[in-house]
C-alpha cells in the first residue's frame, strides 16, 4: 500500500489518542472513588479508610502523570500534522480547549499536589476539599475536551466565513450545549467510572486470593461494586442516547455500525451477527432480530433508518450541490472586495454542501468538471469499512453487559456481608474479577474507534474531509515523528505497567484488623507475688 501524508497523519493521531485514552478513564473514575473513600474517612474517623485513600491515590498519581504527559503531545499535533484544520476551526475549537486548560486542568493540577503532600499540613476537611477539587477538575477537563470533540461530530453554533476561510462562532451557547457533546460527555465519564470500579474490584479480588490486606480489600470491593453497578447501568442507558443522536446527525455511522446496506421498512431489524462484502456491497449472511434496531435508534415504530446505499445516493446530490458552492467560493477568493452579489448569493444557497465538494479533490482538481464516475467514487468514500465498525461496537456492548453482571454479583456479596464466602467457596469469581481488569480498557478503545473511525472521511462532519486538514509535510517527516512517538510511548507503557505492578504488590500500609478493640495494657506482676520455680 502506498504511503501518503494523510494516512500516516491519521495513524499517528489515532495511535497517540488511543494510547492517551488508556490513562484518561482510570483517572476520571479513580478521582471520584478517592473522594468518596475520603468522605467516609472524614465522617467516621477510621484510619483504615485513610490508608485506602493513600493506596489507591498512589496508583491514581502514577496514572495521572502519564496521562498528562501523553495528552500534551496530542495538542501539539494539531499544529504539527493538522495545520489547515487548526487554521480552519481555530476560532471554534480553540475556545473549549483554552477553557479546559485554564479552568479545569489548572484546578486539577493544583489540588493534586495538595492531595499528595497535604496530609500533615491540612485539616481533614481541608484535605477532603482538595480531593474533591481534583475529582471535579478531572471531570471538567473531560467535559471541555468532549465539547470540542462533539463539535467535530456535529458542528453547531458556527458558520463558515468565505472571506477569511475560517469557521467562526455564532452561538457559544449552542457549542456548549451541543446534544452530541453532552451525550458523549456523560457516556465517556460513566465509562471511566466503570473502568476504575473494575480496576479496584480486580485488585481487591487479588488481595483476597492472596489473603493480604483483607479489611481494605473488602471495603474497596464494596465501594467499587456499588459504584460500578450504577455506572455500568448508566453506560448502557447513555450509550443508547449516543446511538439516538447518531441516527439524527451521523446516519452513515449508524448504518455501518449495523451493516445495514438497504433501507428497510420501519421498524428496522437488528443484526446480531453479520459478515459484509465491501466489494459486492452486501452482507454475505446476517442473523437478524426484527424491530429492535428501529426501536433503539428512533424510539418509534414508524421512523425509517436509511441504509448505506440510500445514504450514498443522497451524498451524490450533496456533492453536486457542493461543487456549485466550491466554484462560487473560488470566485469570491479571487477578488473578495468586488465579488458580485449573485456570486455570494449562489454560495450562500449551497454553502451547507461545500464540504462535499472537497471529497472530489482526490479525484479531480476542479469539482465542477467531475465525471459521474468521480462523483460515485467520492460518494462511496464516505462509507467506512463495515466489519471493523460492526464488531468493534458489539465487543463494546458485550463488555458493558458483562460489567453489569460482574458488579451485580459482587455488590450482592458485599451488601449481604458474605464476601468471605468468595474466599472460601467461590474463589473462581475472584479469579474472574482479576482477569477482567483489562476489559474496560478494551471496551473504551472500541468505543473511541467507533466514534472516530465511524465519522471518516470527515474531520468535521459534513464540512471538512480529513484529507483537506493535513499540514504540508513529507511522508518522511511524518514517518520520523511516528517512529519517535512509538518509541517514546512504548517506553512510557513499560514504566506505567512496572510502577503499577510494583505498588500493587507492595499494597496498602500495614494496619490490619481495623475493627479489633484495642487490648488493655498489661499490668506488671509484683515480684512478691511471683511463684518460685520448683
Amino acid at each position: 500500500m502506498e504511503l501518503n501524508v494523510v494516512d500516516l497523519s491519521r495513524l499517528q493521531f489515532a495511535m497517540t489518542a488511543l494510547y492517551h485514552f488508556l490513562f484518561v478513564p482510570l483517572t476520571i473514575g479513580l478521582s471520584i472513588l478517592l473522594a468518596t473513600m475520603e468522605t467516609v474517612y472524614v465522617m467516621t474517623g477510621r484510619e483504615v479508610w485513610k490508608r485506602m485513600v493513600k493506596f489507591w491515590g498512589t496508583l491514581f498519581g502514577i496514572n495521572f502523570v502519564l496521562g498528562v504527559a501523553t495528552g500534551l503531545t496530542m495538542e501539539f499535533q494539531f499544529g504539527m500534522n493538522w495545520a489547515y484544520f487548526s487554521q480552519y476551526v481555530g476560532d471554534v475549537f480553540g475556545a473549549p480547549l483554552a477553557i479546559e486548560g485554564l479552568m479545569a486542568f489548572f484546578l486539577e493540577a493544583t489540588f493534586v499536589g495538595l492531595f499528595f503532600f497535604g496530609w500533615d499540613r491540612l485539616s481533614k476537611r481541608q484535605h477532603l476539599a482538595a480531593t474533591w477539587a481534583v475529582a471535579i477538575g478531572t471531570n471538567l477537563s473531560a467535559l471541555w475536551i468532549l465539547i470540542a470533540n462533539g463539535w467535530m461530530q456535529h458542528p453547531v453554533g458556527s458558520a463558515f466565513n468565505p472571506d477569511t476561510m475560517r469557521m467562526e462562532v455564532t452561538s457559544f451557547y449552542e457549542v456548549l450545549f451541543n446534544p452530541v457533546a453532552q451525550a458523549k460527555f456523560v457516556h465517556t465519564v460513566s465509562a471511566g467510572y466503570v473502568t476504575a470500579s473494575m480496576f479496584v474490584l480486580g485488585i481487591s479480588a487479588w488481595y483476597m486470593l492472596k489473603g493480604r490486606h483483607i479489611p481494605i480489600a473488602k471495603r474497596s470491593m464494596a465501594i467499587a461494586s456499588a459504584f460500578g453497578f450504577a455506572s455500568a447501568l448508566s453506560v448502557v442507558v447513555l450509550g443508547d442516547e449516543s446511538g439516538y443522536e447518531a441516527n439524527l446527525n451521523q446516519k452513515m455511522k449508524l448504518a455501518t455500525i449495523e451493516a445495514m446496506w438497504e433501507t428497510e421498512p420501519a421498524p428496522a431489524s437488528f443484526n446480531v451477527i453479520a459478515w459484509a462484502d465491501m466489494e459486492k456491497r452486501e452482507n454475505v449472511f446476517a442473523i437478524e432480530v426484527p424491530y429492535v434496531m428501529g426501536l433503539i435508534a428512533t424510539r418509534s415504530l414508524d421512523t425509517i433508518i436509511p441504509g448505506i446505499k440510500d445514504l450514498v445516493e443522497r451524498t451524490k446530490d450533496r456533492i453536486r450541490q457542493g461543487a456549485i458552492a466550491w466554484d462560487a467560493l473560488q470566485k469570491i477568493r479571487q477578488d473578495p472586495a468586488n465579488a458580485s452579489a449573485d456570486v455570494r448569493e449562489t454560495f450562500l444557497q449551497n454553502e451547507n454542501s461545500l464540504g462535499y465538494a472537497y471529497l472530489l479533490l482526490p479525484f479531480t482538481d476542479n469539482p465542477m468538471e467531475a465525471t459521474t464516475a468521480q462523483v460515485d467514487a467520492a460518494a462511496w468514500s464516505t462509507v467506512p469499512e463495515v466489519m471493523p465498525m460492526f464488531y468493534s461496537f458489539r465487543i463494546m456492548v458485550a463488555c458493558g453487559f458483562f460489567f453489569i453482571l460482574m458488579t451485580t454479583v459482587f455488590f450482592y456479596y458485599s451488601s449481604s456481608g458474605r464476601l468471605d464466602v468468595l474466599r472460601e467457596k467461590r474463589r473462581w469469581l475472584l479469579h474472574v474479577a482479576v482477569w477482567s481488569i483489562p476489559l474496560p480498557w478494551i471496551a473504551c478503545e472500541m468505543g473511541w474507534f467507533v466514534a472516530e473511525y465511524g465519522r471518516q472521511p470527515w474531520i468535521i462532519e459534513s464540512m471538512l474531509p480529513t484529507s483537506a486538514g493535513v499540514s504540508s509535510l513529507s511522508v518522511t517527516e511524518v514517518l520520523l515523528t511516528l517512529a519517535g512517538f512509538v518509541a517514546l510511548y512504548s517506553t512510557l507503557l513499560v514504566i506505567e505497567i512496572t510502577l503499577m505492578i510494583k505498588y500493587i504488590k507492595i499494597g496498602p500500609e500495614d494496619g490490619e484488623n481495623p475493627d479489633a478493640v484495642p487490648a488493655a495494657p498489661k499490668q506488671p506482676v509484683p515480684a512478691a507475688a511471683s511463684v518460685p520455680a520448683e
